[in-house]
Parts: structure tokens; sequence; C-alpha cells
């Protein structure tokens, strides 16, 4: 498979730092040159995401948790991108581009990134979700365009599931029920070498030829089997 002489696209993904070089640096490689991937459909995800979201604008940050400074919700779903990544002092053609999903504002004129979940995953950790959220720390004080703005803390927002519980009648049914959920909130520490790091790696993965498959990847081996058939 011949390189194309620019990739398909130029701006990296924050979710890429914490997925994309845990799982198969093939398909990662695939996706930046040839823009090619595999969209996973999640039905639930999205609408109670989006509820999770929009349950805490303007809230205030000590009532998301109490060890949070005095501030409020201010802006949520913003598209950042950041100026071009430096690697070692030399400038690449990357940049990050991404949403984040909550961002609080401190009386300090510092703020706070939130990122929301609803899982019941071990995976919903600090150390796993750090390079996402460091990657909108990294934009929001090296932006492309516009004010930088000082990051101060970080920290995953999650709704876990409680069980069923009633609701409130409705027109249309006398005995309604809903889905309780317990909210976690979990600080992420900064970790700024780490993050370069892993920001080098996934650089150096793209811009180099194309890994070999991963032998527990499912999409490189449905490609592998699909291309060894002989279709007449």
């Amino acid at each position: 498979m011949k390189k194309p002489d620019v990739p398909a696209r130029e701006t990296i993904a924050p979710s890429d730092l914490t997925f994309g070089l845990s799982t198969c640096k093939r398909c990662l490689w695939l996706k930046y040159w040839f823009k090619f991937e595999l969209k996973k459909e999640f039905p639930l995800v999205k609408p109670l995401a989006d509820s999770q979201e929009e349950h805490f604008r303007r809230a205030s940050m000590q009532d998301i948790d109490s060890s949070l400074k005095e501030g409020v919700v201010k802006q949520w779903g913003q598209w950042v991108k950041s100026a071009p990544i430096k690697i070692n002092g030399f400038e690449t053609r990357w940049k990050i581009l991404g949403i984040y999903d909550l961002l609080g504002h401190y009386t300090d004129g510092s703020v706070g990134i939130i990122d929301c979940k609803v899982s019941d995953s071990d995976r919903d950790n600090g150390p796993f979700y750090a390079p996402q959220l460091e990657a909108y720390a990294h934009s929001l004080e090296n932006p492309d365009k516009g004010k930088p703005f000082p990051v101060s803390s970080m920290g995953l927002l999650i709704w876990k599931l409680a069980g069923v519980t009633e609701t409130a009648q409705s027109e249309l049914a006398s005995n309604s029920h809903g889905f309780g959920v317990n909210k976690v909130y979990v600080p992420v520490e900064r970790d700024t070498a780490r993050f370069s790091a892993i920001l080098e790696e996934l650089i150096t993965t793209i811009e180099g030829g194309m890994p070999d498959s991963g032998l527990e990847c499912n999409v490189c081996n449905y490609l592998i089997k699909r291309a060894e058939l002989q279709i007449d």
C-alpha cells in the first residue's frame, strides 16, 4: 500500500491518545492517512451523555464535588484546537482538535475540565483517561487562536446505574419507571511529562510506515481474511 503525500487529516483527536494507542496502531495509522475506520454505534450512550451534560450546565463547581474550588460551569460542548504541536523543539504538522464536555470557570481566573461518562466500567479511572483530558488542557493553554486559559483541574464526572426507580406518573402510563444513577467525581492529576511522551509516540506512529497488524485486532483480522477470499 502506497502512503499518500499528505495525510487524510492533520488534526489529532484527544480520544486517540487514550484509545488509539491502546488498541491497534495499524488501525490508527489507516485512520490518519486514509480516513479509514469502522464506526461504532452505541445507541443509548449519546442521549444519556447529552442529558448528563445538560443537567450540569451552569452548576456550581462545588455542587459537582466539594473538593473543587469556587466556580461555575460556564461553557460546554465547544471545540478546542491547539497550535501546531512541537516534538523535541521541532514544530510538526499536527494540531489537537476535540470537543470538551463541561468547562468550569473558577474565581481565580483558571478553568476546570470535566469529562462526562455514563458507565460502570473499571476503566473509568484517572490514569486511563488522563491523556485525553490533557489534550483538552493543552489546547486551552496553547490555542491555535484566541486567548489561552490556564487549567487548574481535570476530572471525570461519572453516572453509574443504580437500579430501577419509580418516576412521576404520565398521561400515557399510570405506573412509570426509570433508571436511577449515582454521581461520582474522579479527579485526574496533571502529568504533562507523560502526556508529551504519549503525544510523541502517537505522532511517531502515524508519521512512520504502516505498522504490522495487531494479532488481537478484530478489524485487522477481518480485513486480512476478507482479502484472502477468492470470490468468483
